[in-house]
């Protein structure tokens, strides 16, 4: 990514937040680096550097600042098709795939080769991925350490790094501190029994509309949605063929501070990157409201800093557009409420009234088509149900966020039952495609006046790229559509 050092420090003037993880600034005259919205005394131009990346800014030789915490910023969203894969890989690096053997499980997860990955990246980032996958695991730590009270271990282990002794090593050599030095400047605090980090978005942040819309759509005993704070039960595999890892999570917001506060057990510490990383898609944390609501004026006015519901697990998504096929919201959720309490995990100790999660593509796979008819399913959408299950714990189907958007409609829309309208919802929720647009859904038909779906695609044509947060922002208005 290129800077312009004069765009770059009249951002860094004026602490300009749309800018804010897009670029950091190292300082000569402190020896540090900063966000651009750091609240020191600004640097004099001479004094700057600016780096596309922490871990740029880190190869340089800066520790990062103590005051604004680049390990607090706000990510990439998806802008464009050039970086799309280099910011996908940068995504499923900071969920926990960061030793070097890794790697090449991300570029075969972003379809390309670890050398065309590494070119990419460093274009896009400046630095190789193993040194940005460094970074990361150090300023996740480097959070961990002033915002909670886990021990030193937990702590190093929940960074991915494989002991104490090298924790404390490199965080000494590329800080000049030691993590328990870090600790007591920072003055942590918190309870024993839950563990809480802070989340940072570019504002403004449509939180009302945003648990309006998870709240229609909360399935009982799975979720729990409050004006004030979205709870869920989680439950994913942390290795291939080891048991379920189950836990809780809990969201609410922090308006003063442009973030979301994240509690979670300390038994899920060691998943922490995976567990933040599906916050920040389900919260849409990424986005950039500047180029949307700019591009959107019709809607902003109404509700800046809209941002799309996603998801914390692609496959729940696409089985609650399946179930949602032309019923309902409360049919669809009574019917996603049964598949958890008879396919789901148990979730024990959880707060909220949480008591299970929604099945897995795995579950559902090895469930019969009959078995789910059980649910209150139809026995077409029975079928395609398992079709996609079974599609999806084989391989054949990819549901992870930032996926080849094409190849993965071209082969759900091969699945029996599944058209245009699911695959759209998939890709604008599961797999986070700003673009998406169903154009078949009823809500929005009726909300535009429009008939066709080719009279739907040629209207919604102004909204590219954003066609997803248009479609977001009909949903809205139409406060009784019932949407998945």
């Amino acid at each position: 990514m290129q800077l312009d050092p004069d765009t770059c420090y009249s951002a860094l003037l004026t602490r300009d937040r749309r800018f804010d993880g897009w670029f950091y600034v190292g300082v000569s005259s402190t020896g540090v680096y900063c966000r651009p919205v750091c609240a020191v005394r600004t640097p004099l131009k001479r004094n700057c550097s600016f780096y596309p990346s922490a871990a740029a800014a880190e190869q340089a030789g800066y520790p990062p600042c103590l005051r604004c915490r680049p390990e607090l910023a706000p990510g990439h969203g998806v802008l464009d098709l050039s970086g799309q894969l280099a910011r996908a890989a940068a995504a499923l690096i900071d969920q926990g795939l960061t030793d070097p053997a890794g790697l090449s499980a991300v570029a075969r997860r972003v379809g390309i080769t670890p050398r065309h990955l590494r070119r990419i990246f460093e274009a896009e980032f400046g630095v190789a991925p193993v040194a940005y996958a460094q970074t990361q695991r150090l300023l996740l730590a480097k959070g961990l350490l002033t915002d909670t009270t886990l021990p030193m271990a937990a702590v190093a282990g929940a960074a991915g790094f494989g002991s104490v002794r090298r924790f404390n090593h490199l965080f000494r050599t590329r800080y000049g501190l030691t993590p328990l030095s870090l600790r007591r400047t920072g003055g942590a605090c918190g309870q024993e029994d839950r563990l809480t980090v802070s989340l940072a978005y570019r504002p403004p942040y449509a939180w009302r509309q945003m648990v309006d819309f998870l709240a229609r759509r909360a399935v009982d005993g799975v979720e729990r949605v409050t004006a004030d704070r979205y709870s869920r039960a989680v439950a994913f595999a942390a290795e291939p063929g080891a048991p379920p890892v189950t836990g809780w999570i809990a969201v609410t917001h922090d308006p003063e501070r442009h973030s979301l506060r994240l509690t979670l057990p300390p038994r899920l510490a060691r998943h922490i990157g995976r567990i933040v990383g599906g916050v920040r898609r389900l919260f849409d944390l990424d986005a950039r409201p500047d180029l949307i609501d700019a591009h959107l004026p019709e809607f902003a006015a109404e509700a800046p800093g809209l941002r799309i519901p996603g998801a914390f697990d692609g496959f729940e998504i696409a089985m609650r557009a399946v179930v949602g096929q032309q019923i309902g919201l409360p049919q669809a959720r009574l019917i996603l409420g049964r598949l958890a309490q008879r396919h789901g995990t148990s979730v024990p100790d959880a707060p909220d009234g949480l008591r299970r999660t929604l099945p897995d593509a795995a579950t559902l796979a090895a469930c019969t088509p009959e078995a789910l008819r059980a649910c209150g399913l139809t026995g077409a959408r029975a079928l395609s149900l398992h079709a996609l299950a079974l599609a999806v714990a084989e391989g054949r189907v990819a549901l992870q966020p930032l996926a080849r958007v094409e190849p993965t409609l071209a082969a759900l829309q091969a699945l029996p039952g599944i058209g245009d309208w699911t695959a759209q919802v998939i890709a604008l929720r599961g797999l986070g495609w700003p673009n998406a647009f169903p154009a078949g859904d009823l809500v929005l038909r009726k909300q535009l006046g429009l008939a066709r779906p080719t009279d739907m695609l040629a209207h919604a044509a102004r909204w590219a790229p954003w066609r997803g947060y248009a479609a977001v922002h009909l949903w809205r208005r139409a406060t009784e559509g019932e949407t998945p």
